[in-house]
């Protein structure tokens, strides 16, 4: 296969998609690799690496997308590269497409196969290729709090762990997944006083169990966040419903309640966000005022940190990336259930429910259910009856959805 690495062109995004070492490996098994000239200098990987990885450098990214069968990236296109992408063309990316009418409309009209990271999904319901960004984005989320809560930086002028005989701060966590855990293990290092708030018992028993003593659980409910938020220096924002956008857990309303100078750091802001306010910012522009609290809202949080987050990210995504190219996507999909709910939009139609349900495109999945020879595959229904942070999914077979949909 000949698979094709542009350079990332959304704004401060400094990871690369393959690293020469995976260059190599697809080598190895026979496939021409084209990666843009200067993709991974962000990363720290020069030219000279990939070529003698066995890359063939090309200077254009209208080069890279017009040679190339499977576009492998780090970010979902942005709209300058809408026009470049084929028919047929594999994408294999985050894409986050709930969070983006216009992005999805465009691969739609596009026709391209769009094979969506953060979608990929164990038998265990985990998320492999979600979980090393996930790491590196809870992290960072504490280590850019503590930034913003800096007086200069507008916030509250608080140290996140006090001083002997000084309060530390009061960090609340809304979701206890991957990325809530790695900004709890954070913030509580540095010796604030850590809430995390979950809907799932289990969940909340297991990182009781643990975590250190300045680390408590609470179960997520509208009051007790309403009321927890009157205390919170720094909230972090970590809720995920794999595909679909995420729930709304901080209202507006609930800003007024807040101390001045409070820093909102939203993890969730790919996929539309989990406080109301929220809009995606950028590394050059990461936040801004409302009702005197401050909003870190960066869409791209680990290209900040590209060296750590790409081979984090292409350890992961590696192995699935060689299986596309060995077999093409349709057989890697039937061999393989992980990667066929990665599928988010095949050829002119979504078929991920909760990209469908975001807007509107039921009759999308309707159609691609008698379309696509690798259907019936399974689809979830996303429970949204309460603020949660981790999802009541029901396998859904193909069937039943159709009928739902008439």
């Amino acid at each position: 296969m000949i698979i094709g690495v542009p350079k990332e062109i959304k704004n401060n995004e400094n990871r690369v998609a393959l690293t020469p070492a995976g260059v190599a490996e697809l080598r190895k098994t026979g496939h021409t690799v084209y990666v843009q000239a200067s993709a991974g200098e962000g990363s720290g990987f020069t030219d000279e690496e990939y070529t003698r990885a066995g890359a063939t450098l090309l200077p254009t990214i209208e080069e890279v997308y017009g040679i190339a069968e499977m576009i492998v990236k780090v970010k979902e296109p942005i709209a300058p590269e809408y026009n470049l992408i084929k028919e047929n063309q594999l994408l294999f990316t985050y894409f986050h497409f709930a969070s983006s009418e216009d992005l999805t409309r465009a691969m739609i009209e596009r026709k391209a196969v769009c094979l969506a990271y953060e979608t990929v999904e164990k038998a265990d319901r985990s998320l492999p290729l979600l979980v090393p960004m996930s790491e590196v984005a809870g992290r960072m989320a504490v280590q850019q709090g503590a930034k913003y809560l800096e007086k200069p930086m507008k916030g509250r002028g608080i140290l996140l762990g006090g001083v002997p005989g000084v309060k530390p701060a009061n960090v609340l966590i809304l979701g206890g997944g991957i990325v809530g855990t790695q900004a709890a293990k954070m913030a509580a290092g540095l010796g604030s006083h850590v809430t995390i708030m979950d809907v799932s018992l289990p969940r909340l028993r297991y990182l009781s169990d643990i975590m250190p003593p300045n680390v408590v659980t609470e179960m997520s409910n509208e009051y007790n966040i309403r009321e927890a938020v009157k205390t919170a220096d720094l909230i972090v924002g970590a809720v995920l419903i794999p595909g679909a956008k995420a729930p709304h857990l901080i209202t507006r309303d609930m800003l007024k309640t807040m101390r001045p100078g409070t820093v909102l750091v939203d993890v969730a802001v790919d996929q539309g966000g989990c406080i109301e306010t929220c809009t995606p910012t950028t590394h050059e522009n990461p936040t801004y005022i409302i009702d005197d609290v401050v909003h870190y809202c960066v869409a791209n949080m680990p290209g900040a940190v590209p060296y750590t987050s790409t081979l984090a990210l292409t350890n992961a995504t590696l192995p699935y990336a060689i299986q596309l190219a060995n077999k093409g996507w349709q057989q890697a999909c039937r061999d393989n259930n992980e990667l066929l709910l990665g599928l988010n939009v095949v050829n002119g139609k979504v078929v991920y429910k909760g990209v469908a349900d975001a807007f509107g495109l039921a009759d999308f999945i309707q159609q691609t259910l008698g379309a696509e020879a690798l259907l019936p595959r399974p689809f979830y229904r996303y429970s949204s009856n309460s603020p949660c942070h981790s999802s009541s999914r029901d396998p859904v077979n193909t069937g039943a959805l159709a009928r739902r949909y008439q």
